[in-house]
């Protein structure tokens, strides 16, 4: 079938054998090569007449930008496994099919929310700049304590695909595994011998609290001040989800008092600004929303993308897609 006649927009350069993909199929493919998210004017403009979106998670994709591009909007190819950025139910109602790319990122942000959580226990960054200010002068047994991890008690908030794996990569460590979750994971009971908590005794009970929660109106703010209160003043907070389940000023008001030893973050609330006070503080480990960010993950996130995009655009159902009812209008 040929899809000559279709333009597609993709918000940000992804990686090569996405847009590859993309332009054996197309003609009319156009990338916003900036290396900046789009403000809302200029995502607006970009999008009018396309027949397909291939969007990240920085872009707001909403019913009023469904209708700024048009009727014959089809899809909208999310490179990313979450899609809070898109109103699906407004997609749905205007028959467009929405997609994501679950799946592919698992280990890799597992991976990093153990890098975060190692980096903090063991004040790794705060080191580093130690050593690179050249104050370093010899060893002393008091110098950059943390915390142990081996033997130590993990809890997992949402026991989904990613934060299942983080548990299950707490094997080496010999660690103690708590979960709260709406529903049981057997697996991880089965093979940690893993256990189904409340929320409020695995803040009380473990040493590294790790959130794996999609961003929805019960999770906004999960983490709050009388969460931060329930831990242990000698545990350390990671978060790789979605920065809104955390209320910022909240995690700086316990780093700052003590009530928690430390937090790595890799997202935010108000992505991308970051509270102004957290940068200042030894005790957070903060990155730039990079833990899919790797060659192999970025790739197959766009050949997914790109695939539902191209799969869509045929008439067929993609693999990924979010809303199937569309299939029935």
């Amino acid at each position: 079938m040929s899809l000559g006649q279709y333009k597609v927009y993709v918000t940000r350069v992804i990686p090569q054998p996405g847009l590859d993909i993309l332009n054996e199929h197309l003609k009319q493919v156009t990338v916003n090569t900036k290396d900046h998210i789009l403000s809302r004017e200029e995502l607006l403009r970009n999008t009018k007449g396309v027949d397909g979106l291939l969007p990240l998670l920085t872009e707001k994709i909403d019913g009023e930008l469904m209708d700024a591009a048009g009727e014959q909007l089809t899809i909208v190819a999310n490179h990313a496994v979450g899609f809070d950025n898109i109103d699906v139910p407004a997609a749905t109602e205007r028959g467009i099919m929405v997609t994501n790319t679950p799946g592919v990122l698992t280990d890799a942000t597992a991976d990093f929310a153990w890098t975060l959580l190692f980096a903090t226990a063991r004040r790794v960054v705060e080191s580093d700049k130690f050593m690179r200010a050249l104050k370093y002068d010899g060893w002393g047994p008091m110098m950059f304590l943390g915390g142990d991890i081996t033997g130590r008690t993990l809890g997992i908030v949402g026991a989904g695909r990613i934060g299942a794996a983080v548990a299950m990569k707490s094997r080496g460590f010999n660690m103690n595994v708590l979960y709260s979750d709406a529903f049981q994971n057997e697996t991880l009971e089965k093979e940690l011998g893993a256990r189904k908590v409340e929320f409020e005794e695995l803040l009380q009970e473990s040493d590294f609290v790790s959130a794996h929660v999609p961003l929805l109106e019960s999770t906004h703010h999960l983490f709050n001040d009388r969460a931060f209160r329930l831990m242990k003043k000698t545990a350390y907070f990671v978060n790789t989800s979605r920065g809104p389940v955390v209320d910022e000023a909240a995690l700086v008001r316990a780093l700052q008092s003590g009530e928690i030893a430390g937090a790595g973050l890799d997202v935010y609330e108000n992505e991308p600004e970051i509270h102004p006070e957290l940068i200042k503080l030894d005790n957070a480990v903060v990155t730039p929303h990079i833990a899919s960010a790797t060659i192999e993950t970025r790739t197959k996130m766009a050949t997914m993308a790109a695939t539902n995009l191209i799969e869509g655009l045929k008439g067929n159902r993609p693999p990924n897609l979010l809303n199937p009812e569309v299939l029935d209008k």
